[in-house]
């Protein structure tokens, strides 16, 4: 699985991933930093590359609708401190070995995972 990890997020939730195995690159790394949503997204879209994000605007499934790009990972933090950032993308990590959010979104909170696939 290839990710990208968006700006609003700690570096470290990057190398969370790549520790866990995974390809994951920073929007800030490749220049994307105060790209609109849709530049984003088609960017994550073309690098087959599942969004890292804290933005709920990507939840919208109506105009990111599942199935139709490689994957949102909304995380929802009860607060945006980096110590619970970082909890929480471990968490991430970890449940990736037996689920993929592939093509799906899913909004990964301290005690649970939804996901919607359509």
């Amino acid at each position: 699985m290839k990710f990208k990890v968006d700006e609003n997020l700690p570096v470290e939730c990057a190398e969370y991933l790549q520790a866990a195995g995974y390809d994951s690159e920073t929007v800030a790394a490749e220049a994307l930093s105060g790209s609109q949503d849709p530049v984003l997204f088609d960017h994550c879209k073309k690098e087959d590359r599942i969004l890292v994000t804290l933005d709920l605007d990507f939840a919208n499934v109506q105009v990111y609708p599942p199935r139709t790009h490689a994957g949102v990972v909304v995380l929802r933090p009860p607060n945006q401190d980096k110590r619970t950032l970082l909890s929480i993308a471990k968490r991430l990590s970890e449940i990736l070995p037996s689920r993929s959010p592939k093509g799906q979104l899913w909004i990964v909170e301290a005690d649970r995972v939804r996901v919607r696939e359509q």
